[in-house]
């Protein structure tokens, strides 16, 4: 969520960000805020200003009755009463304008960072680098949805007789190389100085509201309405939110947390092939690292987490690239957002596997997520997530850019933790 300072100490750097999202009606909504950030000023001024004069009424009356003045005093205490009446009022307007201000800011995504390109979708995005050699596969090459029949490894009719459409069963040497690649990516973490998290599930509604899930994306997650919690979307929910309404010491910082769980997402209206197999799931595991940094090196955190998950795509051997994304494909929260993609080569075409971004202070302002420096001033951390990696289409890209005619061969870096080097 922006700060109400934000915007006023830097106008036009936060409308011409804006504009980069093409946010609707941006200059009608940053006036809105600021004219509402005036009324709860005004009413919190008439609050206390009513509270300054009822606490000299109030010992006015009380030296009067010392002084033995009831009659004087009585007639003070009407005026005591109106003035406690004319509090509650503007106390009421106070909580209703904050509300009103609040829910606002709630709309309005995060700023854009300077470097971030104009566009409106993911055809504006830059491309930052590539890496890798792109496979030349036989002439009898598959997608990995017809390698995974062919080898029986992950079966998608049985997934809908459990459950429903984009909830497949990973089967056999399948679901092995699910496990291995979750303990590789762990364990490379690990090695980083990450600390290992295993977060709950489900949320509630102040976690969705923390992390900036909740309003933006509702219809995107899984609800349990019984118990009103939300199955998450990404473990950067639980993650971040260990540190609401939490203050840390400068020194704790930065804090680099990593954890693996099963992730949800109802993906309404996602249809068509390139959402075919395993490009598109409503349920997927995936391993995501997590920092708090202090505000000054968020942005050389950003790009060593950058690095960090392409050292992983290089050592799966795969070929991939990076983009930075444009301001109309950006998330809701994120001041600057990589995407690295892995070339799938069965289908011939790029797949999105990690996103990794810097969210500033958007998140931590609605977290309280704050840390005290060295000159005991209290301030905003900021919060930067990644993926490292989500499993599915790494694993797509993997049976796809490896088959043979004679099986698919597996990356040498997840031998020891498959037990096996080809799927035959």
């Amino acid at each position: 969520m922006l700060l109400v300072n934000q915007i006023r100490e830097n106008y036009s750097g936060v409308l011409t960000g804006l504009q980069k999202r093409n946010f609707p009606h941006v200059e009608t909504v940053l006036k809105t805020v600021i004219d509402l950030d005036d009324l709860r000023k005004h009413y919190q001024f008439q609050k206390d200003d009513f509270k300054a004069e009822g606490n000299s009424i109030s010992r006015e009356i009380g030296q009067l009755m010392k002084e033995g003045k009831k009659e004087v005093s009585d007639v003070i205490k009407v005026r005591s009463a109106d003035i406690k009446e004319r509090i509650k009022r503007y106390e009421e307007y106070n909580i209703k304008a904050e509300a009103d201000l609040k829910a606002l800011l709630y709309t309005i995504p995060n700023v854009p960072h300077i470097s971030v390109p104009a566009g409106k979708t993911a055809d504006d995005n830059e491309v930052v680098l590539e890496n890798g050699v792109i496979p030349t596969l036989h002439a009898d090459k598959l997608p990995h949805w017809d390698l995974i029949k062919k080898y029986d490894i992950i079966d998608f009719d049985l997934g809908v007789k459990i459950t429903g459409a984009g909830f497949p069963v990973y089967k056999g040497k399948g679901a092995r190389l699910q496990r291995a690649l979750i303990n590789f990516f762990l364990d490379e973490a690990l090695a980083q100085g990450y600390y290992e998290i295993q977060p709950p599930i489900l949320v509630n509604e102040d976690s969705g509201y923390g992390t900036g899930q909740l309003p933006d994306k509702e219809g995107q997650m899984y609800f349990a309405d019984a118990d009103k919690l939300y199955l998450i979307p990404t473990g950067e929910v639980p993650i971040t939110n260990i540190y609401r309404d939490v203050i840390l010491s400068e020194s704790d910082l930065p804090i680099k947390n990593v954890g693996h769980s099963p992730c949800f997402r109802r993906e309404a209206g996602s249809w068509g092939a390139h959402v075919r197999g395993l490009n598109r799931l409503h349920q997927f595991d995936k391993v995501e690292i997590v920092q708090i940094t202090h505000p000054d090196k968020s942005y050389e955190t950003l790009e060593s987490m950058s690095s960090y998950v392409q050292g992983l795509l290089q050592k799966l051997e795969l070929p991939y690239r990076v983009l930075r994304l444009c301001g109309g494909d950006m998330g809701f929260t994120s001041a600057l957002t990589y995407d690295m993609e892995v070339f799938s080569a069965g289908q011939e075409r790029w797949l999105e596997v990690s996103s990794v971004s810097n969210f500033e202070t958007y998140q931590s302002n609605r977290l309280k997520l704050r840390f005290r420096g060295e000159d005991k001033k209290i301030q905003l951390a900021h919060s930067l997530n990644g993926s490292a990696l989500a499993l599915p289409r790494i694993v797509a890209a993997i049976l796809e850019n490896n088959q043979t005619p004679d099986g698919i061969n597996m990356p040498k870096v997840l031998h020891r933790y498959l037990g096996f080097d080809m799927i035959s």
